[in-house]
């Protein structure tokens, strides 16, 4: 039980801490790889600047996109934001986000990629 404690204690801690040195966004995607249809969530740690404008995340495959895109308040933004993508058919996905800032210039740019797999159509 204290170990669990511990563990859920240095989770809350790291999600406090800055992006790191120079680091205005982290990306995590998950999961990496899912059965069709799959739901995708990303999330966006960004550092708070002034000049934080939008997030834009695309996820992209041969024969799918879906784009999603939110406004911020510069640095009042929350640290953390969440997207989430629901049935996405099968395919290799190319995940992009975007910090965008003042004159819609991009100031960070992160890519993951994703595999979605055909559903298994057999029965147990």
């Amino acid at each position: 039980m204290k170990l669990g404690a511990g563990l859920v204690g240095i989770l809350l801690v790291t999600a406090t801490l800055p992006a790191g040195a120079g680091e205005r966004m982290i990306l995590k995607v998950s999961p990496a790889v899912a059965f069709a249809p799959a739901n995708l969530t990303v999330r966006a740690f960004v550092e708070a600047d002034a000049d934080n404008r939008a997030i834009a995340v695309i996820a992209e495959s041969d024969d799918f996109y879906r784009s999603s895109e939110i406004q911020l308040d510069g640095d009042h933004a929350p640290r953390i934001n969440t997207f989430e993508f629901r049935s996405l058919p099968s395919g290799t996905y190319h995940v992009k986000a975007m910090l965008i800032g003042r004159d819609n210039e991009a100031r960070a740019t992160l890519r993951q990629q994703i595999n979605v797999m055909a559903g298994g159509g057999g029965s147990r």
